[in-house]
């Protein structure tokens, strides 16, 4: 297979995350991923652990005149968020992404990179390998599924570890150190569907054009959300013309913004009204997101009359009733920290099934009661439009710690090294430091990486530079006592 990064620096860490990225590793698809991590251990005959969920810890003793030095444990996941373009014929499940490199980013050609968080998996494997760096007791906990709910996280045994401090290797902004996390949940949503033969035109719509991004750390930038935007558009069209709804399926993971959301709508009467409301919503919605999405489009394609299975007439009033009601994006800013969001959520998928309208939610807050409240009111519009609601993969805020001896170190360190000095910050996007300090007694908890942008979309990049120097400092942070 062609090495497409072999002449990057620093080679060890560009190796294994190439040899990543030959892996399929979607979330839920992670078991060859985890077994590629338990024989690079027993190659090296170093100790592992690999538990039922998938989950890894792999341990390597101190390097000399390290015995005494308190044991550092290095945190990623190893699933990525796998989305494709929509003309993409690559498999995610079954084929190696097509890396490429273009000035000083690597990408992925047609889909997501998986940066997020592949690269943390690159350092633990090049620090595991090396025979030079010197080290503390080094305890790598390689997880899954972090980005369908941590579940990974939630149900990993740390009982084994010896180490309070953790280097969690999971931004994606270099000279940002990240000390504290909103919590959060997935919530699925089900409207039951009764469905009946109806004849008229068909027309298929597609909402795109979209930025989309991550749900935690865009969700801010009020981007479009086509899930959203296109039960507006329904509920819009139903003063215009009487129509149906057939099909709806948009967006990819509920925690990534959707940029296209495609329906197939059944009009019975009165298309040209419904064509002129389909145009007027496009130019409308455009001035609306012209600064904010300004590649939002909507598609209109009217097909054949047919007589044909179809959404009821109740079935469709509710569909685009739900879709338009339930909440999404910023809904309270903190009044602690500036431009932080305290409280979102994301239509993240709406998917037509045989019997139900499916629609999955990310819920994050740095308050608990806000988030439940929320939770609360999605649960509200759901059961008033006559459907059901569960929450599940909900995970706790990862509080700031005033006191933390490893903070006080990565600042020192990077002030040496770079006379400047580093970004302090909290997020909106989850982490599985929460869950960890749950685990683990007075865990010490800093939350770094090199530069990504735009994660879990196709546009993603890694940048190559970045990448070295965080690769330096981490080797520098590690040598300290």
């Amino acid at each position: 297979m062609t090495e497409v990064l072999k002449e990057l620096e620093p080679k060890e860490v560009f190796h294994y995350f190439e040899e990543i990225c030959n892996i399929p590793h979607g979330s839920g698809n992670i078991e060859k991923i985890s077994d590629y991590l338990v024989n690079f251990a027993r190659e090296r005959n170093l100790f592992y652990m690999q538990d039922e969920l998938k989950n890894v810890i792999i341990i390597k003793e101190a390097s000399s005149g390290y015995e005494e030095a308190e044991p550092v444990i290095i945190q990623g996941h190893m699933d990525m968020v796998a989305v494709k373009t929509p003309g993409s014929t690559i498999d995610m499940k079954k084929e190696p992404l097509r890396l490429a490199v273009e000035g000083d980013y690597v990408y992925a050609k047609d889909t997501s990179l998986g940066g997020d968080d592949g690269i943390a998996v690159a350092y633990a494997l090049a620090l595991l390998d090396s025979e030079t760096i010197e080290h503390p007791r080094l305890e790598v906990v390689i997880t899954v599924d972090e980005e369908t709910g941590m579940e990974g996280a939630r149900g990993i045994d740390l009982s084994m570890l010896k180490g309070h401090r953790l280097l969690n290797l999971d931004s994606e902004e270099e000279g940002i150190f990240l000390t504290s996390c909103a919590g959060g949940a997935r919530v699925n949503c089900e409207l039951p569907l009764a469905w009946e033969e109806a004849e008229g035109t068909l027309y298929e719509i597609s909402i795109g054009g979209l930025l989309g991004g991550h749900s935690g750390a865009e969700i801010h930038k009020e981007r479009g959300n086509s899930n959203s935007l296109l039960g507006r558009l329904l509920y819009e069209v139903e003063d215009a013309a009487e129509c149906r709804v057939i099909q709806i399926k948009g967006g990819l993971a509920d925690n990534a913004i959707p940029r296209e959301t495609k329906g197939t709508v059944l009009v019975l009467k009165d298309e040209e009204a419904f064509e002129d409301k389909i145009r007027s919503f496009e130019e409308q919605v455009k001035k609306e997101l012209e600064s904010k999405d300004p590649g939002f489009c909507v598609c209109m394609e009217k097909k054949e009359r047919a007589k044909i299975k179809a959404f009821s007439k109740e079935s469709s009033h509710k569909t685009a009733v739900l879709l338009f009601t339930l909440p999404n994006g910023v809904q309270a800013m903190s009044m602690d920290v500036g431009g932080l969001v305290e409280t979102s959520l994301n239509m993240g998928i709406v998917e037509t099934k045989k019997e139900a309208l499916c629609v999955e939610f990310s819920v994050r807050s740095s308050l608990e009661s806000a988030k439940e409240t929320l939770l609360q009111k999605v649960e509200a519009i759901t059961e008033l439009a006559g459907g059901t609601y569960k929450v599940s993969g909900s995970y706790p805020g990862w509080a700031y710690r005033k006191n933390s001896p490893l903070r006080d170190i990565m600042i020192r360190v990077y002030r040496e090294m770079y006379g400047k000095e580093p970004e302090i910050q909290a997020i909106h996007a989850g982490l599985e430091c929460g869950l960890f300090a749950e685990k683990i007694a007075d865990l010490d908890c800093v939350s770094f990486g090199p530069d990504m942008k735009d994660i879990h979309t196709t546009e993603e990049k890694l940048s190559i530079s970045s990448v070295k120097r965080v690769w330096e400092y981490c080797i520098e942070v590690l040598k300290q006592k």
